[in-house]
């Protein structure tokens, strides 16, 4: 292959950016009506809980945040993680979702930007744009 050749596809793979989405749906069979997510004081992205949120409600399915100790009409709890990085402004980079029901984990999901996004600008896309798919898939079509 020539040096220009090499050139080109190297610069594009630099520009394209890499993102991981890993999902383990929930059973298609459960019946999941409500959600209690625990609060992860430790996230910084300030719109993840309400995007969650939403995505959650857009598939028919009420949520409640709850901090500190899960009441116990709590069957089904999801738990989060979020990163972001900062390239000029900050973005989200990294989330992880584990939803459990009754203590065992039903579902999980993980949405990852290899290498930070390299030079691609859809690593600046909102947190909405990013986060709603990898709901989707973890409510398996619901």
């Amino acid at each position: 292959m020539n040096k220009p050749i090499k050139l080109i596809l190297l610069a594009s793979f630099a520009l394209t950016g890499c993102t991981a989405i890993n999902v383990k749906p929930i059973d298609s069979t459960a019946e999941l009506l409500h959600v209690c997510i625990q609060e992860n004081h430790k996230v910084q992205v300030r719109d993840f809980v309400s995007v969650v949120q939403a995505g959650f409600e857009r598939h028919g399915i009420s949520t409640e945040l709850v901090s500190g100790a899960l009441p116990l009409h709590c069957e089904y709890v999801l738990t989060y993680s979020a990163r972001r990085s900062w390239d000029f402004t900050p973005y989200l980079s990294q989330a992880d979702l584990q939803l459990r029901r009754s203590g065992r984990q039903v579902a999980s999901a993980e949405y990852h930007l290899r290498g930070k996004g390299g030079l691609a600008l859809n690593k600046w896309a909102g947190t909405k744009s990013k986060i709603d798919p990898v709901i989707d898939k973890l409510l398996g079509g619901r």
